[in-house]
This record gives C-alpha cells, structure tokens and sequence, in this order.
C-alpha cells in the first residue's frame, strides 16, 4: 500500500515556499477543524471597503507557522536551546492559535455565543483534538495557556511582538494594498533572541520595532477601523441579533441547521459542549451570507432591512468625532426615524446607534517588548528608544462615532 506524502509545501504569496514540517501538522491541517478555516475570512467584512482582503484566516494560520519555523531556526542558531518537542509544541500552538473563530472572524464573536472569546473556544478545539490524536497536543496546550516554564514559548504565539501580529500586518497590508502595514517580520525575527527564558530584540533592531509599531497603529485606523468596515460589521452584529430575537419569539427563520442551533440556545462557555462544539465546527462565512440572502426578503421590516444593507453594501452613514458633542443629537433622529418607518423608539437602536473605537499600538500596561543593550542589559522599548514615537504610540486614543440611515442625512 502506497504512503502519503505528507511533507508538503505550500506556495505562499508573501514569504514564498511553506514547508510542512512533520506527519502531526499535516494531520492537523488536513483536519476538518483546521479546513473549516479557509471559508472564514481573516478580515472580516474588509472587503466590502478594500476588494482584494478576501484571504482566509488558513492563509494566516499558515504563514504564523512560517515564521514560527524561522524564529526557532534564528534561535537555536544563537544558542538557546530548543527541544524537538518543544519546537512541535510552538509549531502547533501556532497553527491553531485562531481555529476558534467564528464566521467573518472578529464581526461576530459575541453574536454566535455569549461573552466567549475565540481563544476559549480555540482551546476547546485544541482539547479536542488532543484526545484525537492520543495526547500529541499537550505540550502545545501548556504553552498556550501559559502554564509552560520557558516564557518565551508563549511570547513568541502571544505579546506585543509574536508571530501572529507579525502575520497579519503583513499579509493584509499585501491583500488589502494598504503599504503601511508592511513589516519587515524577517529583520525582528533576525533581532530575536532569549535571556532568563524571556525573549528579547538585541538593541540594532529597535528600529525595526518602531516600524513595526507605527505601521500596526496605522493599519488599525486605516483598515481595520477604517469607519465603512466599522459600520458593517456593526450591522452584521445587528442582523444576528435580530434573528435570535425573532427565534426565540418562535418566529421560523431559514438558514443552515448549525446556525439555527445557535439562533435558538444562548451558548456560553458553561455550556459549551463537545456538541456544541461539533456544531460551531460546522459554522463559516458561507452559512451566514446564505442566512442574509434569504432574510432580505422576510416579513420583519428590521431583519429584512439590515440583511440588504449588507448583501448591497448599502450601508447606513457613519461620523467619527473626537468627542461626544455629536452623539447627543441621537434622540431626534430616532424619533423621526420611528415615525417615518411606524416602528418603536426601542428598535430605531437597530439602525441608530453610538459607541467608541479605541487605538493603542502599544501598550506599557501589557508584556513588554524588551530589548537587550549592548552592555547586556535588558530594557523596556520605550525607555530605550530615543525617538518620541513609542512614547506617542502608547497613549490610547479614543474616537466616538455615530451611525444612522442615509435617508437622514
């Protein structure tokens, strides 16, 4: 009987060739749960503002193992120490950092489930999969909740500087052709090294961290708080909420049966079973686009209307503003609002609505970005930088906006 090939090579349009690098991550990767990933977007609803962020949350998955595989290269070639099991550990700790998200990524992680975070239900997948494949998993686990001795290990998958920021930034500056977002990932992880078990950039690479700063700063006010994507993903937020309400008054609504299960129970992570999680494996981008061509056409003037204004891209106006002055002339136009469309003061919420969008590129609160000097010492980037931009970069900025149907304009 012939055998698989398993180690693979993907053709990526960022970093070139990925090589799979053992059995196990091909049997993860080739795992339903794993596979699930290339039908939900890493954007989002980003490309109903920029065409070609169509790239999947696999695309990023991938590439985060790819520079995973480069950083312990970089490492062990400096003399840290890495085991054969340890380095598995990050490579597929790495690779299953995000399986846990739901359809269009971010927009609708409290819409599906109640108060649970992807990385919780990131964990439960990686549970499960462990007892799949007889323990393989567990180490990678530890690392990934943080129990693993060596820190590093969990600093390289999640900080201020990890390999998943480092993908994303790149890869959706290069699908959305935002060029600010380009980060030189390969010079950081060239700078990278490790001291006590904590990681560390050496003090020449301090250049290529602001860089890597200010580009994240401002991907997030291009991109993905870019105020068009905003509103979308508010108003698919929105869509969900409806259509649990109308569900649980008993009204029939079509879409697929993994996306009923979740209209008709209030899921949280006290509940969430292995079921439920067989179900949430089930769930992608394509189950809600079906749910929202279906429901532009129902009887429910709230559901229908928030259903065509995303299949349409129709969205409703939004103003960002620098402080609340603007959000006190809410109150009005839902009155006329209400009038015009004969529905209550309480469910003009649905399409006029306020709230805030916060921006810090880093964070002096969180874990560090360390940096080791010359002399051998290790500081903080901020008191080490002799430019103002860092400074700067951590201050939270905070901007208010407010949204309502153009008709009102």
């Amino acid at each position: 009987m012939s055998q698989i090939n398993k180690l693979k090579i993907f053709n990526d349009p960022i970093y070139g060739f990925i090589t799979i690098p053992n059995a196990l991550i091909y049997d993860l990767i080739q795992h339903p749960y794993f596979q699930r990933l290339r039908r939900i977007s890493q954007m989002g609803l980003s490309y109903l503002v920029y065409p070609g962020a169509n790239h999947t949350r696999l695309h990023h998955a991938l590439g985060c193992m790819h520079l995973m595989q480069k950083a312990v290269e970089v490492l062990r070639f400096k003399g840290v120490v890495i085991s054969e099991a340890e380095e598995n550990a990050l490579y597929i700790a790495i690779l299953l950092h995000d399986i846990g998200h739901g359809p269009f990524s971010h927009a609708m992680e409290r819409s599906i489930v109640e108060d649970v975070q992807h990385e919780a239900i990131s964990l439960l997948f990686m549970n499960q999969l462990n007892i799949e494949f007889d323990g393989q998993l567990s180490l990678a686990i530890q690392v990934f909740k943080g129990e693993y001795h060596r820190k590093f290990m969990l600093q390289l998958i999640s900080s201020q500087l990890d390999m998943d920021r480092m993908d994303y930034l790149k890869r959706d500056s290069f699908y959305s052709g935002v060029a600010e977002g380009n980060v030189n990932s390969e010079r950081l992880i060239q700078m990278m090294n490790v001291v006590d078990d904590v990681l560390v950039i050496e003090e020449k690479g301090i250049y290529s961290v602001e860089k890597f700063l200010m580009s994240r700063r401002l991907m997030y006010w291009q991109v993905y708080l870019h105020k068009t994507s905003l509103v979308a993903e508010l108003i698919l937020t929105k869509v969900l909420k409806r259509a649990k309400e109308l569900t649980l008054h008993g009204i029939q609504l079509s879409c697929s049966e993994p996306l009923l299960f979740f209209m008709q129970n209030r899921v949280n992570i006290e509940n969430f079973n292995v079921i439920t999680l067989d179900l949430f494996s089930q769930l992608d981008d394509f189950d809600i686009i079906s749910a929202l061509k279906s429901w532009q056409k129902h009887d429910d003037f709230i559901l229908s209307s928030l259903s065509k204004m995303i299949i349409n891209r129709d969205l409703p106006k939004i103003k960002v503003v620098a402080d609340k002055q603007h959000l006190d002339l809410i109150d009005p136009i839902k009155s006329r609002f209400a009038s015009e469309n004969n529905i209550s003061i309480l469910n003009t919420d649905y399409f006029i609505f306020e709230g805030a969008i916060k921006n810090q590129a880093y964070s002096k609160e969180a874990e560090p970005i360390r940096i080791l000097k010359k002399d051998k010492t290790v500081e903080d980037v901020v008191d080490v930088s002799d430019q103002l931009n860092i400074e700067s970069l951590s201050k939270l900025v905070t901007k208010y906006y407010i949204c309502y149907p153009k008709s009102l304009a």
